[in-house]
């Protein structure tokens, strides 16, 4: 089929994209913004890109269009396509139809860390020798590309509720009675796929949260938190779309629940079908016991049973958690865990999360993808613990729909609390005063109307042994490159 995929530079859509092409069909698309890395990423594919949305995109009319949920109805190649009655559908659902339908789905959602925990878990399959397939919204560092299909298996795994691994292997030519061939009888599958269950919303058309089509087999519900208020009135709004997932996972099927999650308790309370496992640190299933204090060394218990050690580049308590859920997941799936534990160690993580993008004259400064006040806590308290009494330095672009709009201002000031120093990026078309949270900072910030401005402010103040992080869910107009930069011709 020749597709034409709209909001085709997306994390998501520039993946259906990836997979699309892979499965081979012909595939083309259009975004506001064609700009690297998803347009080097894609035009290497052979995708041809379109900058904007004219109608004359869609002409002559492609087999399929497939909407992104940037999407909305006023965009000029939306209305083309309604009135010119293309086929269209929803970039989820052609994913959970064309890709997933005959996959064991490992679905990883959460407000936090769910990036991070896909691309962990796919990490962890891909050790096992299970070659997933896997959509990720970002770039894992140990695959280099955001999406793929996975190969094939030459064995099939029980279901993750029948306990212990059982590997199936196939074998051709097996004399049919012997014991051999009791193994033999189980045709290869393809791999599991992993994939970044995002509780956004599908389409202009579809205001289901993406997750529910993706049917998993096995579901990690990492968090739950108030987040994306442009669509969610309130937390309850959320919970009941995680609860949309929950029913679609089947019992002999595996969910994996943070166990210190309150609100996560309260979507299981619902209802729930499926065999569930919980994990935390010093709770749950599968817990986690730090061996050092900013997480790069934890040891790992299953039921009271000491697993072993994990020891990894990751900071701070989430990391952990996302560990013990990928490792939780991935047990799930038929993978040993004590195999599993010497794989953290080469987990590259993904890009803009604590990516160290330059060291100059002992100053550090790293790019975070940072969204909601609790990611911001989790991240700082992780480097605090590593730097101890070390200055840290922050520069924060509240760049998420709902940091734009404010639904987390009263939270900005305390998640800052291990941060030495914050510059906030206060852009003149910000609906809402960045004052109110310097204010509460007691003299530790200040704000930049500029990235600029910001850059300058930073310099004005930094000194060696400092640790700076740019936290932005956006492209922060390069500000962490363009800083370091600014240190090296100093």
């Amino acid at each position: 089929m020749r597709l034409h995929i709209l909001g085709i530079c997306g994390t998501f859509m520039g993946g259906v994209a990836a997979l699309a092409r892979e499965l081979g069909h012909a595939v083309e698309g259009s975004d506001a913004n064609v700009y690297p890395p998803m347009s080097t990423q894609l035009e290497a594919l052979g995708i041809g890109l379109m900058s904007g949305y004219a109608a004359e995109h869609l002409q002559p009319a492609p087999d399929l269009a497939v909407v992104g949920n940037a999407m909305s109805r006023g965009n000029p190649a939306v209305e083309y396509m309604l009135d010119a009655r293309l086929r269209y559908i929803s970039g989820p659902q052609w994913l959970g139809e064309t890709v997933l339908a005959e996959r064991d789905v490992l679905a990883v959602a959460g407000t936090h860390g769910k990036t991070t925990t896909t691309s962990l878990l796919a990490h962890l399959l891909e050790s096992a020798g299970m070659a997933p397939g896997f959509l990720v919204g970002g770039v894992p560092g140990n695959f280099g590309v955001s999406a793929r299909l996975g190969g094939k298996q030459a064995y099939a795994s029980p279901g993750p509720s029948s306990g212990a691994a059982r590997h199936l292997l196939i074998r051709k030519g097996t004399p049919q009675g012997s014991p051999a061939a009791e193994r033999s009888v189980v045709p290869p599958v393809a791999a599991p796929f992993v994939i970044e269950a995002d509780e956004y919303d599908t389409a202009f058309f579809d205001k289901r949260s993406k997750f529910v089509h993706y049917r998993p087999r096995i579901a990690i519900l990492n968090n739950l938190e108030y987040d994306h208020a442009d669509i969610f009135p309130d937390v309850a709004a959320i919970q009941r779309q995680f609860h949309h997932l929950v029913r679609t996972v089947p019992g002999n099927g595996r969910l994996i629940v943070n166990a210190h999650d309150e609100r996560l308790a309260e979507v299981l309370a619902m209802g729930c079908w499926t065999p569930v496992e919980t994990f935390g640190i010093g709770r749950g299933d599968w817990q986690a016991t730090l061996i050092e204090a900013d997480g790069s060394a934890f040891a790992v218990h299953r039921g009271g049973e000491r697993l072993g050690e994990v020891r990894w580049s990751l900071l701070g308590h989430h990391s952990v958690m996302n560990a013990l859920a990928a490792l939780a997941a991935a047990t799930a799936a038929g993978a040993d865990p004590r195999a599993l534990l010497p794989a953290f160690a080469s987990f590259e993580s993904v890009k803009r999360r604590m990516e160290l993008v330059g060291e100059v004259n002992g100053v550090r400064v790293y790019d975070d993808f940072a969204h909601h006040p609790t990611a911001i806590a989790t991240t700082l308290a992780g480097l605090r613990a590593k730097v101890g009494d070390a200055r840290i330095l922050v520069a924060l672009e509240p760049r998420s729909n709902s940091m734009r709009q404010g639904a987390h201002a009263e939270a900005l000031a305390p998640s800052l609390a291990d941060a030495d120093a914050v510059v906030f990026l206060h852009r003149s078309e910000l609906p809402w005063d960045a004052g109110r949270v310097t204010a509460a900072l007691g003299g530790r910030g200040g704000t930049a109307p500029t990235v600029d401005a910001l850059i300058a402010a930073l310099r004005a103040q930094v000194r060696a042994g400092d640790q700076v992080i740019f936290m932005s869910n956006g492209g922060f107009e390069a500000a962490p490159r363009r800083f370091v930069e600014s240190l090296r011709q100093a």
